[in-house]
């Protein structure tokens, strides 16, 4: 495993600790869950799948470019 160092504002620091001792678990593992979730190998919902009607009469023209924007972000 390795080891970074992330400077973060007081603010934050107090709510990540808080949210750790909350639950039980450090910090560390913690930091280490909120990133998994943003990045990492869990399927992520793709806001452009089942959106409905847009107005748009382009979107199966361009449906590779809508998920690959969507996955992007």
């Amino acid at each position: 495993m390795k080891r970074t160092t992330v400077k973060l504002p007081d603010e934050l620091d107090a709510k990540l600790r808080h949210e750790a001792e909350r639950r039980g678990v450090t910090v560390s593992n913690l930091t280490r869950e909120a990133i998994e979730h943003h990045l990492g190998s869990r399927p992520r919902h793709l806001r452009a799948a089942g959106a409905g009607r847009s107005g748009r009469e382009d979107i199966s023209e361009r449906i590779e470019e809508i998920l690959a924007a969507e996955v992007a972000r």
